[in-house]
């Protein structure tokens, strides 16, 4: 067994047991309006987080730094689409529409 195998099988049975924690909370801790507050509010941040570091985050580099790429003119357009309301896939879409397009004017610079 490699040691990629170890760290899949530990990952698996720590997400496990994570899970089960989380069931045998007991209902009258989850039901505190702090914790309801931090279980809406988390994820939103989280996703936001992510988006924002894979979308501005250096690549390659190994450093802290800010990249400008057709990424961010992707986001920009899923951005513009969410604020008119726009349904999920049309965000979707045009995000990666302008994204390709970005990339493709770049690419014959």
């Amino acid at each position: 067994m490699t040691a990629v195998w170890i760290a899949v099988l530990g990952t698996a049975a720590g997400c496990y047991l994570l899970k089960l924690l989380g069931l045998s909370v007991p209902a009258a801790l989850l039901d505190r309006p702090a914790v309801r507050t931090f279980a809406t509010l988390a994820p939103v941040a989280l996703l936001a987080a992510l988006t924002a570091q894979q979308t501005f985050g250096g690549h390659g580099s190994g450093l802290a730094a800010l990249t400008l790429d057709a990424r961010a003119a992707g986001l920009a357009a899923a951005g513009i689409a969410v604020w008119r309301r726009a349904p999920f896939l049309v965000v979707v879409v045009s995000a990666v529409a302008v994204t390709a397009l970005v990339r493709l004017v770049a690419a014959h610079m």
